[in-house]
């Protein structure tokens, strides 16, 4: 018997054409992100791709309106770091022609709970950011079945 052709979602560098979440629900370009929820729904659905046993750092673009017009994966690392130079970021961000910036990370171990390194790679982000006259609107970190929003916590 012939298995049934699947399809599957396919998120390029620096386009998004469609992205599953967990939930089912699908997300396009042009989707507003307006809140740390929207980005974790989203985030999941660009993280299901990657391999769970590392840690990556990914970059998505925004326009004027917040709404999502790409993203990058800047960065993947170990199982318990990945580096993370704000030049990729901000070379990335004006590849992608964005107006605000989401950054987003995961945590193998599956705490979200950011580390020192998290909030001050946070930090230098945000300052950079305001240099470049972007807006970082977030930075969350991933963990299995939670995440951690920077801007939730009032630390951006």
């Amino acid at each position: 018997m012939n298995k049934p052709y699947t399809m599957k979602f396919k998120l390029e560098t620096f386009s998004v054409h469609d992205s599953r979440t967990p939930e089912g629900k699908t997300y396009k370009a042009g989707v507003p992100l307006r809140s740390s929820e929207d980005l974790d729904r989203v985030a999941r659905g660009l993280y299901a791709e990657l391999d769970a046993d590392k840690e990556h750092f990914v970059l998505v673009a925004l326009n004027n309106k917040n709404r999502m017009t790409g993203h990058k994966l800047i960065s993947t690392g170990s199982v318990t770091a990945s580096l993370v130079d704000p030049k990729s970021v901000f070379t990335a961000a004006l590849e992608l022609q964005a107006v605000a910036l989401l950054c987003v990370h995961n945590h193998p171990s599956g705490d979200p709970q950011p580390s020192q390194e998290d909030i001050t790679l946070t930090r230098r982000l945000k300052e950079c950011a305001e240099l470049l006259n972007f807006r970082l609107l977030d930075h969350v970190v991933l963990g299995d079945d939670r995440y951690f929003s920077f801007s939730d916590k009032g630390m951006l």
